[in-house]
């Protein structure tokens, strides 16, 4: 193997195919990096038998071949390389990288020992890369991160015709998101459940294309595994990853049809209020909010221990209601609405709220949701 590369694509494909790579190994060679050199050019690829990921870029290749070398420390050595076209070879067991008068020997891995990369499922759909890459950051802000809930740590992906809804939650709030694609089939329905972290880091990775295509196996067929593809200035990006076992709760009926308090907040406003008013919140008590005669009041703190209280306008219609949520769950999902002015619509005060952007005249729904348990307030 012995190729010539310009620096800044070399160095742009290892970091976006190792930061896939597994922190703690099952196994050595799950911790290196995939070089394949052929007349086409090179492959970069990673896999933990969980998620992979594959980048391609043009180089000028010499002699074909394939080396296994730790990821990371290659990704960290093309990050400091100077800018001078990049030459990498076999030298026996090792590889060596040039680049101007820098010279790096890297020790190779058993490249026979190192797992077959799955390959994509045939393409579903593509959607545009940089609303895919926003919705799903809005989704991922509820789904959990307690790994004895493994089915909560996941976002639940549905495809019907052309639109594509994201789910998540982690029982204490949930994000819903509704965003148009372009499926293959316009009679498509399908369903899958993706890592949350996965998903969110992928669509984010996958922004400087046009569009991405989602390759997702049909129910039942396949491996269970969703891949998404997208271009690169310098080549194409692929990433697959196994979708989550298990049944994600029905929640789509949480959100309630009746709406007996509506309260329309300055969005900005809000975010700093609950901010200030936060610092005096103990762990794990609520921020209380209390709605009344156009005016929200907050108030966090209780007894002989620090207090806080401040007031904001609101447009209020229909019941006054006092509430109180955990603060730091209300900035996640008032930070995640783009709309200068949330919605907070109210059934009753030991019921959840559901925060939406109010919409005004003439603009367009922006499809995203976000429904808030209450906390306990103190007494």
């Amino acid at each position: 193997m012995k190729f010539r590369v310009d620096r800044d694509a070399l160095a742009d494909a290892v970091a976006w195919a190792a930061r896939s790579l597994p922190v703690r190994p099952s196994a050595p060679v799950l911790a290196g990096l995939l070089i394949d050199a052929t007349d086409e050019g090179l492959v970069l690829s990673t896999f933990d038998y969980e998620t992979s990921a594959r980048a391609t870029l043009k180089a000028d290749v010499s002699d074909e071949g394939r080396a296994l070398v730790s990821g990371r420390l290659l990704a960290d050595i093309c990050k400091s390389l100077p800018s001078k076209p990049v030459e990498m070879a076999i030298d026996g067991s090792r590889v060596t990288l040039t680049c101007g008068s820098a010279r790096f020997t890297l020790q190779t891995m058993p490249v026979e020992d190192y797992p077959t990369i799955p390959q994509m499922p045939t393409a579903t759909g593509t959607v545009q890369s940089d609303v895919f890459s926003h919705a799903v950051a809005q989704a991922v802000t509820a789904a959990g991160r307690d790994d004895m809930l493994p089915v909560l740590t996941g976002v639940r992906l549905e495809i019907d015709g052309s639109t594509i809804s994201l789910l998540a939650t982690d029982r204490f709030r949930l994000s819903h998101r509704e965003l148009g694609w372009a499926p293959m089939s316009p009679d498509e329905s399908l369903a899958a459940l993706v890592p949350a972290k996965v998903l969110g880091d992928t669509a984010k990775s996958l922004t400087a294309g046009s569009e991405v295509t989602i390759a997702l196996s049909a129910s039942g067929s396949g491996e269970g595994i969703i891949g998404f593809e997208g271009n690169a200035p310098g080549g194409l990006r692929r990433t697959t990853t196994r979708l989550l076992d298990g049944e994600f709760p029905k929640v789509r009926s949480l959100f309630p049809a009746d709406k007996l308090t509506i309260a329309k907040v300055d969005k900005a406003a809000l975010i700093e209020s609950v901010k200030r008013v936060s610092l005096v919140a103990e762990r794990n008590t609520a921020v209380q909010l209390a709605f009344s005669d156009g005016v929200l009041t907050l108030d966090a703190g209780s007894g002989d221990e620090a207090q806080a209280s401040e007031s904001i306008e609101a447009q209020i219609e229909g019941e006054d209601i006092t509430t109180g949520f955990n603060p730091q769950f209300l900035l996640d999902g008032l930070q995640a609405i783009d709309e200068p002015v949330v919605e907070m619509a109210f059934t009753q005060a030991s019921k959840p709220v559901v925060l939406s952007g109010a919409v005004t005249d003439g603009a367009e729904d922006s499809g995203f949701r976000y429904l808030l348990m209450p906390r306990r307030l103190l007494s």
